[in-house]
């Protein structure tokens, strides 16, 4: 949202700078995100001066360029060569001294310098219309009819428009600050001073006729809370004046005309929606606020023809809608040129109507922004008494109907009670009572009632977002400043409970440093995917579909950061990075019943080679054993060990294992399908890892064991067993800890070997045992005895053949 600095100040006497204002509105929670300068013409005509040709002769070395002296309010005159045909002494001229920048029409800067022409000096420049960026003609010289004193800045006879505009990022709550007079009401408590009259009693005219009196009726009262209306004849539609257009363009806006420029200079200054109405189009004089039936065809103002529903409230007049209420005009009943007569609406509508119509017909609108999020019943009269004040000024015309006022409902002020010491136990500061007092006041809300430190308060409609006690708080801190509560040394808390630390962002620092010193790059991509995606893996009944989707490929929620990934990879390859390692923490949605879920995911993909082509290294591919051993140090770091392993799920992986913890799924790895690389155009293997963040945090955070390294040396004993194919190292494993607890410190297999000398379904592991005792040194009859008891267990249990 833009505001004008100079706007701002016709409502609230402002001494203060521009940057010291946005900070304070900023400190206040209007945030202004960015503060640049307006002006009229580009550059402002800086070090452009109203000049006297004092003599003119012809150039000495050029017969189409004259030599000038110009009087420009220095202590002698300059030397001008001038090229324009109608250049002559005793003319007042705009001059560009030396150091000014000038800008055309389009927008090219030109900067004056000191120079020679054909060897005569030049200190300046005599300029044209299109040259100062006024015009497009250049057939000579500006001559200007002035008294202005030589040295008098440009700008002063070209009334060049200077503003300081703030680019605010209005949260969706402060709907009352969605305008200049919003503002500067927070501004009226910060700065402790009264407002200027934002909107003075305005005494229209008397009607001159009956001629535009028209029967106004709410049909569909819980739509529309207040209207009014008011007619107008005899008005010129024709361009505004220049101080309104120069308003509207310092915050954005394009200049339409007299009458549809009023209407927006209202809404943007006092935050009052307000539509006008071809007078003739509204037929049979009745303007009626309704429903129409589903589907009834209607051509808005963009000329886009669309299907009403049946929810959509509507300003109708006796035989068809005229205007989408709140949100959008229609093409038949706006004002153009030939409009002599409008009807100049001002309401407030519900909120609930507008938003739904706004979503359903992707209509986004200054009204409808308003509208959306409240807008204040009690401004539609002033607003509407100041927009006709203002028509008559600008169009003309005469006032031709009574000002009509319907409102059913009025809206009461919000009753809300707090106390003193409440506000300053939460606050966290002894905040003054006299202080809170005028705090409340200069917000315009009103002290009822206090009784012994207690408050019974009334909050004025406009202020939509403060219904209890906890945002009066906050209305207090955020005017009192957040900046003024200190931090205490010393913090404690209304429990005394122990709970374990589970801090996210400390795992994830944790994990993403491991991933990124072993050559990952993290990647962030949209929750928003394909349906197919789901479809394929015969997850479509737990999507979760977007009701507004902007397109069919953004349709759903993700249920996995897989596709995602693979979408980058393929981006990536398709342009030649084929070596990838990737990273994402990321969230996944699902649908379950009525109710939906969403958890965190970490994602690992790695494609390509081991590392990048050269002789120092071998070169190889990326394999499984890559991604698990990443895989292993994550799980290390997150302090989970042992866990057991299965099948991973089918359909994502050719091959691969899953991890569990308590029957939970933790991580599954492997290899992804050729079924689905295909259908995402992959050509090469990617290897990838599901992890649950969520569970690696459930279970992190426990209390370090730490022991004293023994200082007894550990023993390393070799066994190469025969074994069916079937048979797993898991299982070698498994049954090598459970034989020897004590002694057995790590178990590993550095070779495989399969042939036809080991018979038809056999393997042959070669496994490594770690023996160590943490309190003497081991005997070789101890080692004998424990290797033994293994040996006989893997013959017994595993039907293994040990070769010796």
């Amino acid at each position: 949202m833009k505001i004008s600095f100079n706007w701002l100040k016709e409502f609230i006497d402002i001494q203060e700078s521009p940057e010291t204002v946005a900070e304070l509105l900023t400190h206040s929670g209007l945030e202004v995100e960015k503060i640049e300068k307006f002006e009229s013409l580009k550059g402002g005509l800086e070090g452009v001066v109203i000049g006297e040709v004092l003599t003119c002769e012809q150039h000495p070395n050029a017969d189409r360029l004259k030599k000038t002296t110009v009087d420009v309010g220095l202590d002698a005159p300059i030397n001008v060569v001038c090229g324009a045909p109608n250049v002559a002494a005793g003319q007042k001229v705009a001059v560009a001294t030396i150091g000014a920048t000038l800008y055309t029409a389009e927008g090219e800067a030109f900067p004056i310098k000191k120079s020679k022409i054909r060897g005569e000096v030049s200190e300046g420049m005599i300029c044209a219309e299109d040259e100062l960026g006024l015009g497009q003609s250049h057939d000579g010289i500006m001559v200007l009819k002035t008294d202005l004193k030589p040295g008098t800045p440009a700008a002063d006879y070209f009334d060049v428009y200077k503003d300081v505009i703030f680019e605010i990022g209005l949260t969706p709550n402060r709907a009352d600050a969605a305008s200049h007079f919003g503002v500067s009401r927070d501004l009226k408590a910060l700065l402790k001073r009264s407002l200027k009259k934002a909107h003075e009693e305005i005494t229209l005219p008397e009607k001159k006729s009956d001629q535009g009196q028209t029967h106004i009726a709410i049909e569909e009262q819980s739509g529309c809370v207040r209207y009014a209306g008011i007619s107008i004849t005899g008005i010129t539609v024709k361009d505004s004046p220049e101080w309104l257009k120069n308003k509207l363009r310092a915050i954005g806006l394009a200049p339409i005309n007299n009458v549809v420029d009023v209407t927006n200079y209202i809404l943007h200054g006092l935050g009052q929606p307000l539509h006008a109405f071809d007078l003739e189009e509204v037929k049979g004089k009745k303007v009626l606020i309704k429903t129409v039936a589903e589907g009834t065809p209607f051509v808005t103002l963009d000329g886009v023809e669309r299907k009403l529903k049946a929810t959509d409230l509507m300003i109708c007049n006796e035989e068809a809608p005229m205007c989408i209420a709140g949100v959008f005009g229609g093409a038949d009943s706006g004002v153009t040129s030939e409009t002599t007569s409008v009807f100049i609406e001002s309401a407030c509508f519900s909120p609930d109507y507008v938003r739904k119509t706004s979503m359903v017909h992707g209509l986004k609108t200054d009204a409808s922004f308003r509208f959306e999020r409240g807008t204040d019943p009690r401004m539609v009269v002033d607003a509407l008494k100041k927009a006709a004040s203002l028509i008559l000024e600008v169009a003309g015309g005469q006032i031709a109907s009574d000002l009509t006022d319907l409102y059913p409902s009025p809206v009461a002020d919000a009753d809300v009670k707090t106390s003193y010491s409440r506000i300053c136990d939460l606050i966290g500061v002894d905040i003054p009572a006299s202080e809170i007092k005028e705090i409340l006041a200069n917000l315009d809300i009103d002290i009822q009632k206090e009784e012994d430190g207690k408050l019974s308060l009334k909050v004025p409609p406009y202020r939509v977002d403060v219904k209890r006690e906890a945002d009066i708080i906050e209305e207090v801190i955020r005017i009192y400043g957040f900046d003024k509560v200190e931090a205490v040394d010393r913090l404690s808390a209304a429990y005394i409970a122990d709970f374990p630390e589970k801090d996210k962002e400390k795992l994830y620092a944790g994990l993403s440093t491991i991933l990124t010193g072993n050559g990952f790059n993290e990647i962030v991509t949209n929750s928003l995917t394909k349906p197919a995606y789901a479809e394929w893996l015969k997850e479509a009944e737990t999507s979760v579909s977007i009701l507004n989707k902007l397109s069919e490929d953004l349709g759903v929620m993700r249920q996995r950061l897989l596709f995602s990934g693979l979408e980058v990879i393929a981006w990536n390859i398709n342009r030649r990075q084929k070596d990838l390692k990737l990273f994402e923490l990321g969230k996944i949605y699902q649908k379950d019943g009525e109710s939906y879920k969403e958890h965190n995911r970490l994602a690992l993909f790695l494609t390509g080679n081991k590392t990048h082509e050269s002789w120092t290294a071998p070169k190889g591919s990326i394999d499984y054993y890559g991604l698990k051993q990443i895989v292993d140090m994550l799980l290390s770091k997150a302090g989970l060990e042992n866990l057991s392993s299965g099948t991973p799920q089918q359909g994502i992986f050719s091959e691969g294992v899953s991890f569990y913890l308590k029957d939970k799924e933790v991580v599954s790895l492997g290899k992804v399908s050729n079924d689905l690389l295909k259908k995402m155009d992959i050509s090469q293997p990617v290897y990838y890892a599901d992890i649950d963040f969520d569970g690696l945090l459930n279970y992190s955070g426990k209390d370090l064991v730490y022991q004293e390294i023994s200082r007894f040396p550990e023993v390393r004993r070799d066994l190469s067993l025969v074994l069916d194919t079937t048979v797993t190292f898991e299982q070698i494993e498994t049954l090598a800890k459970k034989i020897e607890r004590k002694l057995l410190t790590n178990v590993n297999v550095f070779d495989v070997y399969e042939g036809e000398n080991l018979g038809e379904g056999k393997k042959s592991y070669s496994v490594s045992f770690i023996l160590q005792d943490l309190e003497k040194t081991l005997t070789d009859k101890v080692i004998d005895k424990t290797m033994n008891r293994l040996m006989t267990a893997f013959e017994k249990e595993l039907g293994a053949v040990i070769r010796k």
